[in-house]
């Protein structure tokens, strides 16, 4: 009688996303996709584990016809990024009214320059062009995936990501 209900109980459960699966191969992506429209590690880890209790309890939403999963992750993520920098928008102190002390860089080499200079390069940017240059370059999707993500066509995802990097060029020069 029990392999009886469990098999009804199977045929009538909607699919469900592989969710273990799809953790073990986008964590890494996600966290350096969130930390890139963050900034820091911290907040990142926590936006991150947000992102993916978020996805876990909606699985069973997820649609195959909108998109990939890892689109359907990466929507997640930006969406709880976004929620994080509004909130952290409404609750921010400047540091000198904080009495916060900034230290001053220790001594660096080379490479650690110019990934400064490129952090500093895309810091400049407006933020949709740092979210193309993020969801390309950190998270690695396609521009199909970009413009599902986001809502548009992947040519206009395309020709954004195109404008970003040229935008990108021009700050690092």
């Amino acid at each position: 009688m029990s392999e009886t209900l469990s098999a009804t109980m199977a045929r009538t459960r909607p699919p469900t996303l592989e969710f273990d699966a799809l953790y073990r191969t986008a964590c890494a992506d996600v966290y350096a996709y969130v930390r890139s429209l963050v900034g820091d590690a911290a907040t990142a880890d926590d936006v991150t584990a947000q992102a993916f209790e978020r996805a876990y309890r909606k699985r069973r939403s997820f649609d195959a016809r909108r998109g990939t999963p890892r689109q359907w992750l990466f929507t997640i993520a930006r969406n709880a990024s976004l929620d994080e920098l509004r909130r952290r928008k409404r609750a921010a102190t400047p540091l000198a009214d904080a009495g916060v002390k900034v230290a001053a860089p220790a001594a660096s080499t080379e490479a650690d320059d110019r990934a400064d200079a490129v952090r500093a390069a895309i810091a400049s940017l407006p933020p949709r062009e740092r979210d193309l240059i993020a969801l390309k370059f950190y998270a690695g999707l396609s521009n199909a995936e970009i413009g599902a993500t986001l809502g548009i066509s992947e040519t206009n995802a395309g020709t954004r990501v195109h404008r970003a990097l040229s935008s990108l060029r021009e700050a690092c020069s």
